[in-house]
């Protein structure tokens, strides 16, 4: 993908289309040009800024963060017996989650990092616009764009379960280990709000856009497993590897223009 150690500027021997504007190309221009992923680019478009971003980076810093403040807290109330307390002591449950939800994004990180080339790209930890939030994955390839919150409950089991029906209403409730952990949905729905906003331009403005709630290290059945809930994937990381190959109708140029138009409208958190 495009960055600095990659592109790198010459003069176009054939004529061709910016990969990130559209514009043509002729002959003789200048250009830069990225040979990861063959794809030329005009001057105006500046891609050697693009950054994919580090899976789990803001998660592992809050965590970091917490540890470090709550070991000054107790070194400065316990000047003689803070390290003694410190290794006898874990962090708060609080504390461990971020640790646990960094882990989960860097698992799946690996995997969909396996899986880029001119025809998938991917984006790691942006920061949505006007929030506190993030989006841990975004995956642009030629069936749509896939918006992915990576999840780690360990052991637990996410089921999907279904009341009312014939007389009543229909209604969906994720559930994890037995828990009721449907608000998890909610949180995808905005990242995918945040997405499409982003994408609301010419040409770009019909491209899916899906989401998907991947469980990192659950305790998923050895057949079958995953479904949806409110319109969105609930699966494993190399079931999600598997979505993200389906064939699908956007060429590498358009995979190419969404790719850049996302990574700059959502900055690495």
């Amino acid at each position: 993908m495009p960055k600095p150690d990659t592109a790198r500027r010459l003069q176009l021997r054939y004529a061709g289309r910016c990969g990130s504007c559209s514009a043509s190309l002729p002959v003789g221009a200048n250009a830069f040009y990225d040979p990861a992923s063959k794809m030329v680019y005009c001057l105006n478009c500046d891609v050697t800024e693009v950054e994919s971003g580090v899976a789990g980076a803001s998660a592992r810093r809050e965590n970091e963060r917490r540890t470090s403040a709550r070991e000054s807290r107790i070194r400065s109330a316990h000047p003689k017996l803070g390290g003694l307390i410190l290794a006898l002591s874990d962090d708060p449950q609080s504390t461990k989650s971020w640790a646990a939800g960094a882990v989960g994004e860097e698992v799946l990180g690996i995997r969909l990092d396996g899986l880029v080339s001119s025809s998938v790209r991917v984006l790691h930890d942006r920061r949505m616009p006007r929030s506190r939030a993030n989006i841990d994955h975004v995956v642009i390839c030629p069936s749509g764009v896939f918006v992915i919150d990576a999840k780690r409950y360990k052991d637990a089991r996410p089921s999907l379960r279904v009341e009312g029906g014939l007389f009543r209403a229909r209604t969906e409730t994720l559930t994890v280990g037995g828990r009721d952990k449907t608000a998890l949905a909610d949180g995808v729905h905005k990242q995918i709000d945040a997405v499409v906003d982003v994408l609301d331009l010419p040409g770009l403005d019909r491209i899916p856009v899906t989401g998907v709630l991947c469980f990192v290290d659950a305790d998923w059945p050895l057949f079958g497993g995953s479904f949806m809930v409110d319109g969105l994937h609930v699966l494993w990381p190399a079931k999600a590897a598997d979505l993200i190959r389906k064939p699908g109708e956007l060429d590498d140029a358009t995979i190419e223009r969404v790719y850049l138009a996302l990574a700059r409208a959502l900055p690495p958190a």
